[in-house]
């Protein structure tokens, strides 16, 4: 063995020696975090059940279709399980809370074969559900004298044992993209409002509209507003950051419309942004139209303010705060960062993406004023079409990323608002590569990624 006094080359020596000790720890270290975060996220998730998303399929239909439905509830940061009809227990059902069941009918009236042995254990009798909310979806086939036999049947027998349905029975003509549109248009809605079936909902009021502008002139998108309304009463109702409205459209009261409440009380008013529905016929939305074109300021409305849970600030009022949204999705997350600067909190960075910075720069002014006070540290700015390759604010998260490490390791919580297709699994897909599934799942398991998606 050969021993040397010279310094430098002991200390190179240490250095090689320390460098390779760090090689073969970090893939452990690597590991041994992953495995925590996975724990932590179970863990946290224990008291949270899953959504079922149950299929019973012949051809395979089915079986995707709850693939993509389940798909859409995570990207909303909804826990879920998803599994074959045959596969669930009594045990199971009469846990659950929510259920979703994708089911098809063959034949006349027949049950996919991966039925069979639920149909045996479980519809030939009797189970108490009176907790369960669920919804159906039934493909079938019209030409058959039985259409959708078995879905319907299903939902009957749920309907018998005390669930309740979240809304109607939705029937697909040998997969009619109508109907298929309307299932998922109905997940959007569950998407921001899970906790619906939990809610008392309060009356509807008058409400009276006070004042509304155009926002995007010569956009290349449907043209968005902001509408301002107040009690008629004069008494303001209390809400908090994340809120929503339903609004009864005079056109179609039976089914309010959600948007998302862009101010905070001490306003003395709600701000919506409202973006313009156009149907293929030219025909435009029955809420959307008639807040945007037909109502007049002064005319009433009927508005009730709806408490969304799990778009609140609640824990996480003290945290820094990662603001990420698309087109009308900024409503809110201003709504949140009004009740931020309220409160004196200056941990602050919005990322936001339109498509032109000329046309689509929803509240510029305000968002400015609000940066350079330092009330809104970080503003990034993200607009599609303003250069020759297109940029979104998924790709500013990527090229972020040692600052969005920096921000969750001192504490921060993530608020998602947007579009649920393109935006919402863009941003979730840029988190994961950043952070890694596990520690995105213990984040969403501890409250600090939410997501208003639509």
């Amino acid at each position: 063995m050969i021993f040397t006094h010279d310094t430098t080359r002991l200390l190179l020596l240490a250095g090689l020696s320390f460098s390779y000790a760090g090689v073969c720890l970090a893939p452990w270290l690597r590991a041994r975090t992953k495995r925590r975060a996975a724990a932590a996220a179970k863990a946290a998730l224990a008291g949270n059940p899953a959504w079922l998303v149950a299929y019973a399929s012949q051809t395979g239909n089915a079986e995707e279709l709850a693939t993509q439905t389940a798909h859409s509830l995570q990207l909303a940061g909804i826990a879920v399980r998803v599994c074959a009809l045959a596969e669930l227990t009594a045990q199971e059902l009469q846990q659950a809370e929510r259920a979703l069941f994708l089911v098809s009918t063959y034949g006349e009236g027949d049950a996919p074969d991966n039925a069979a042995a639920f149909i045996g254990r479980l519809m030939t009798g009797e189970l108490a559900l009176p907790q369960l909310h669920y919804g159906v979806l039934a493909l079938g086939d019209r030409s058959y004298s039985q259409f959708c036999g078995f879905g319907r049947a299903l939902d009957a027998w749920l309907a018998g044992q005390g669930a309740s349905p979240l809304f109607e029975r939705i029937e697909v003509d040998r997969s009619a993209s109508a109907a298929i549109g309307a299932w998922f248009q109905q997940l959007s809605h569950l998407a921001g409002t899970s906790d619906a079936p939990d809610w008392s909902a309060p009356a509807f009021d008058d409400w009276r509209l006070l004042e509304r502008r155009l926002l995007n002139p010569g956009s290349a998108g449907g043209p968005i507003y902001h509408v301002e309304l107040a009690p008629a009463s004069g008494i303001l109702p209390a809400w908090q950051s994340g809120d929503l409205v339903q609004l009864a459209a005079p056109a179609d009261p039976s089914k309010p419309r959600e948007y998302s409440i862009a101010s905070i009380p001490q306003e003395g008013r709600v701000h919506l942004l409202v973006r313009q529905h156009s149907h293929p016929d030219g025909s435009l939305g029955v809420a959307s139209g008639w807040l945007t074109q037909a109502a007049q300021p002064g005319q009433l409305v009927q508005l009730r303010v709806r408490q969304h849970r799990r778009f609140r600030l609640e824990d996480n009022a003290g945290r820094p705060l990662i603001l990420i949204g698309n087109g009308s999705g900024i409503a809110g997350l201003r709504g949140h960062l009004k009740s931020r600067i309220l409160a004196g909190q200056r941990r602050n960075w919005l990322l936001f993406g339109e498509r032109n910075a000329a046309h689509d720069a929803h509240y510029h002014e305000e968002l400015q004023r609000w940066h350079a006070s330092g009330e809104l540290p970080r503003l990034d700015l993200v607009f599609s079409r303003d250069q020759e390759q297109r940029l979104y604010v998924q790709d500013r998260l990527r090229g972020n990323a040692d600052e969005v490490l920096q921000w969750l390791a001192q504490g921060a919580a993530i608020y998602i608002c947007g579009s649920l297709a393109g935006m919402a699994g863009g941003v979730d897909q840029a988190l994961e590569e950043i952070l890694g599934r596990p520690a995105l799942d213990a984040l969403a398991a501890q409250g600090r990624y939410r997501r208003d998606v639509y």
